[in-house]
């Protein structure tokens, strides 16, 4: 950039369509600024401010690889997630009493039993308070009823109440005691998912077709099920796979785009902006301005950018937007080294002076006169400098002093080390936002350098 060239912007657009590398940089930020469209119109802006909330992501499974690692080696179990809209609904009353059924049918037709599973209903109801009815019905005809119980009962008149029975209840435990001697051999009732999706004959898992019931006793016609469903845990999940948290990775991908966009295009063009006018002021005015600000560009640039990021994250705070403005602190003082050594040169030509002669104030030359001229250069350096932004943010966030309330990759690759996600063999939570990360800095690389050749003669002959 030392060497660099004033260009016109339309010989600069006419060059750069003719850069291979430099389209190819498109094509990717093209291709990221379309996943921060998706993240913004498709997914739910509660999965972003929700990120760190825990029972946010309760329905999803932990630590489960992407679905599509089925199609290779063992089938093992996806994770099953159906709501009340997948249910069969039947309703009866006998004797004053009203049931209510939600049927859930599920072909089960994998090499392994499910990692652990869990009922969600939701009733409204009175002073009497309903019960509750789980029953199993298993592909070889037997039929297990896992779980009955009366619901808590109502505090204030009609209220609506709302749970879940997990694979873990006591009830659940006991209840399966009764079919022990359905089974050839020894089954252990502590393991529910196990015992209830084995074969009765060997020990492997019993393929085929489940119905599983949730059955309402309601006993007050006022009474009403508002909602119900069925989690079986499975091992894979989704286009990305979960974290140890339960975040859906492919979600965390998806919504670290515009925020990596954000940090590295804010961080990059308001660090141009300050260095491109600091510089030029100090060529243009020289003299004692000059030697002023060049020294105290000569300190920030003498500072080590690390430590004293990490002690503003520590000190000051880890929001996104501090963030930030840290990383803007240091990004202007190479800007303004360019600029000004190009403004030495500007003041001197013969439309600068003859400004100088009608009259034209100080500011209004910088402005008009010499800026316009420094801006293809800047395009260039805004464009080679985000990459920088977007890893010092990833750098932080890996360290632990991003900020965690949201989504970005270097957060999302801060939590897989600290999970110890590599020796787990947890890839699926280190790859995709390491290879964003590389991804979308090599895209403004190559831009950066197509520009760079354009505007500066030594390396376009390199």
């Amino acid at each position: 950039m030392t060497a660099a060239k004033v260009v016109s912007r339309s010989e600069l657009l006419r060059e750069f369509r003719r850069s291979k590398s430099g389209l190819a940089g498109a094509g990717i930020l093209l291709v990221l600024i379309l996943m921060t469209t998706y993240a913004a119109v498709a997914v739910p802006l509660e999965s972003f401010r929700q990120w760190n909330n825990p029972n946010f992501w309760i329905d999803t499974p932990k630590s489960a690889a992407p679905a599509w690692t089925n199609l290779f080696g063992p089938k093992v179990p996806e994770h099953i997630f159906m709501t009340a809209k997948d249910a069969a609904v039947s309703s009866s009353v006998q004797g004053g009493v009203r049931t209510v059924t939600h049927s859930y049918t599920v072909n089960f037709n994998y090499d392994s039993y499910p990692s652990d599973f869990m009922m969600l209903y939701s009733a409204r109801y009175g002073s009497t308070q309903p019960a509750l009815q789980i029953d199993v019905l298993r592909p070889d005809g037997k039929e297990f009823r896992i779980y009955f119980a009366s619901l808590p009962s109502s505090q204030q008149g009609s209220n609506e109440f709302s749970a879940r029975v997990f694979s873990t209840d006591r009830l659940i435990a006991d209840n399966l005691r009764n079919y022990l001697d359905d089974f050839a051999y020894r089954q252990d009732v502590s393991r529910p998912q196990v015992m209830i999706f084995s074969d009765s004959q060997q020990d492997s898992v019993l393929k085929g077709t489940y119905v599983i019931r949730e059955t309402f006793y309601l006993f007050d016609s006022n009474d009403s099920v508002t909602n119900s469903g069925v989690i079986l845990g499975g091992e894979v999940y989704g286009l990305m796979g979960t974290d140890e948290l339960r975040h859906d990775l492919a979600i965390g991908i998806l919504w670290g785009a515009p925020v990596a966009l954000f940090i590295g295009l804010t961080v990059s063009i308001a660090g141009m902006i300050i260095g491109l006018i600091y510089g030029v002021i100090a060529g243009y005015k020289g003299n004692r301005t000059d030697e002023g600000l060049m020294r105290i560009n000569d300190v920030f640039y003498s500072l080590p950018p690390l430590p004293l990021l990490i002690i503003l994250s520590i000190t000051v705070g880890k929001s996104i937007f501090l963030i930030t403005g840290f990383l803007v602190i240091f990004g202007w003082v190479g800007m303004a080294k360019i600029s000004r050594s190009i403004a030495l040169q500007l003041k001197n030509l013969q439309y600068v002076e003859a400004a100088k002669l009608m009259g034209q104030s100080d500011r209004k030359i910088i402005f008009k006169h010499i800026i316009p001229q420094l801006l293809p250069l800047t395009f260039a350096s805004i464009a080679i400098s985000v990459p920088g932004a977007i890893l010092g943010e990833a750098m932080l966030s890996f360290l632990g002093l991003g900020d965690p309330s949201i989504p970005t990759w270097g957060q999302i690759l801060h939590d897989a080390n600290s999970a110890g996600a590599a020796s787990r063999g947890l890839w699926w939570w280190i790859i995709p936002p390491g290879l964003m990360i590389a991804i979308t800095g090599l895209a403004f690389v190559l831009i950066g350098n197509a520009l760079d050749a354009i505007v500066n003669p030594r390396s376009r002959r390199m």
